[in-house]
C-alpha cells in the first residue's frame, strides 16, 4: 500500500534555467519501504491554501541492487503555472521536508543481457536515466541506445549525467542527441522526431528487430509518434513500453456514454471494503477519498496509474487512458481517476 512520509532534502541542483533536481535522504527505517526498480516514480505532496498539491516524478538515481537505499533523486520541470513545480524550483531548500509517498509504476526494466533502446523527449529522460544507469552497471551482457530529443542544449536535463555515462560505457551505450529548435556542429540535423523521421532513422541506428525492449516517454506527440513508427517497423506490442509525461487539454477522450440513474461502488483498500453511492459526474476515485482518504492518486489525468485498481465486477467507462498497458486492461484493471460506473454497481480492489 502507498503510503507518504516526511523526507529532509539533502540536495537541490539546478539543472537548467527552468529545471531542477532533488535529492531526499531516507532514513534506516523507512529504507525498505523506498526500494525502488529503475524507472519508478514518486508522487510529492504539499499543502497550499488548503487545497492539497499532488504531482509525480519520475526517479533518476540508479535503484539499489542488494543494498537498501539511501536517497531518492527526481527531475523536475518548470510548467507554466504548475502550483507544485514553482514551489520545487523558487521555494524548496536543503533542510526542508517534503511529503514523499512511496514508489510506484510500472515503466521498468529488469536488468537482463541485450539491446534495449529509448527515445525521449525533454523530462523523458529522468526515469530512463535510472533504466540505463541500472542496467549497464548491474548487467555487463547489455548494450543500450538512447535516442533524446531536446529544445536546444541549454534546456537540456541532465547532460553530465548521461555524458558520464557515456564516457563509462563507451561501447555499450549509443546516444543519439536531437535538437528541435537548435543546429548541433556534429550528428543530426535539427528538427521534430516524428513518426516519419523515426521510421526512416531507426533502421541506421540499431538493428530494431534485435531490440528486446523499447521505452518511450516525453510528451504525448512523440511518444505517438515514436509508438506507430515502431509498429511499421515490425516491433511487437509486447516490447513497446510508454510513459506520456505531459497531455495536452485538447487530447481525445472516451466517448460519453449514459450513466446509471443510480450507481454505488463498492472498494477494497488496505484490506478494509466499503460501499457508498456515486454523486451525478464523479469518477470512482472522487467516490472513494469522500469516504476513504487514503486511497492512492497522483496525478487525476489519466498518466502516472498510482490509482490502479482491479474490477472485480461491474462495468465503468474510462475517460482516457495513458497509464495501463493493453494487457493490463484486458486484464481487468482500470484507472479509478477516469473511471465512472456503467452500471448501478462497480466494485474495485485496490489491493490487486
Amino acid at each position: 500500500m502507498a503510503r507518504f512520509h516526511a523526507l529532509p532534502v539533502a540536495a537541490v541542483d539546478r539543472l537548467t534555467d527552468d529545471s531542477v533536481a532533488l535529492t531526499f535522504t531516507v532514513p534506516p527505517e523507512l529504507a525498505e519501504e523506498y526500494r525502488h526498480a529503475p524507472g519508478q516514480h514518486l508522487a510529492l505532496r504539499r499543502r497550499a491554501d488548503g487545497t492539497e498539491i499532488r504531482r509525480t516524478y519520475s526517479i533518476c538515481s540508479p535503484a539499489p541492487h542488494t543494498e537498501a537505499p539511501r536517497q531518492l533523486r527526481v527531475g523536475v520541470r518548470l510548467v507554466e503555472g504548475g502550483a507544485f513545480s514553482t514551489y520545487a524550483l523558487k521555494e524548496i531548500n536543503v533542510g526542508d521536508e517534503v511529503e514523499v509517498m512511496t514508489p510506484a509504476g510500472r515503466f521498468t526494466l529488469a536488468p537482463a543481457p541485450g539491446l534495449y533502446a529509448a527515445i525521449v523527449g525533454g523530462s523523458g529522460i529522468t526515469p530512463v536515466l535510472s533504466i540505463v544507469s541500472t542496467l549497464l552497471a548491474r548487467e555487463p551482457k547489455a548494450r543500450f541506445c538512447l535516442i533524446r530529443s531536446d529544445r536546444t542544449a541549454a534546456s537540456t536535463m541532465f547532460l553530465d549525467e548521461v555524458a558520464d555515462l557515456k564516457d563509462r560505457y563507451p561501447e555499450r551505450l549509443q546516444l543519439v542527441t536531437v535538437l528541435s529548435r537548435e543546429e548541433q556542429q556534429a550528428g543530426l540535423p535539427s528538427g521534430r522526431l516524428d513518426r516519419e523521421r523515426l521510421t526512416g532513422l531507426l533502421p541506421a541506428l540499431l538493428p530494431v528487430a534485435e531490440v528486446a525492449g523499447w521505452f518511450l516517454c516525453g510528451p504525448f506527440g512523440l511518444v505517438q509518434g515514436a509508438e506507430r513508427a515502431l509498429k511499421e517497423l515490425g516491433v511487437t506490442r509486447t516490447r513497446i513500453h510508454e510513459e506520456i509525461f505531459h497531455v495536452d487539454a485538447g487530447t481525445p477522450t472516451a466517448p460519453t456514454t449514459p450513466a446509471p440513474a443510480h450507481s454505488t461502488v463498492t472498494a477494497r483498500l488496505d484490506g478494509r471494503g466499503g460501499t457508498w453511492p456515486v454523486q451525478d459526474g464523479e469518477s470512482l476515485l472522487e467516490t472513494v477519498l469522500r469516504n476513504r482518504s487514503d486511497a492512492p492518486y497522483a496525478c487525476k489525468g489519466g498518466v502516472c496509474g498510482t490509482c490502479r485498481a482491479f474490477l472485480v465486477s461491474g462495468e465503468v467507462r474510462m475517460d482516457r487512458n495513458f497509464a495501463l498497458e493493453p494487457e493490463e486492461t484486458e486484464a481487468g484493471y482500470v484507472l479509478a481517476c477516469q473511471s465512472h460506473p456503467a452500471t448501478e454497481k462497480v466494485e474495485l480492489d485496490f489491493d490487486r
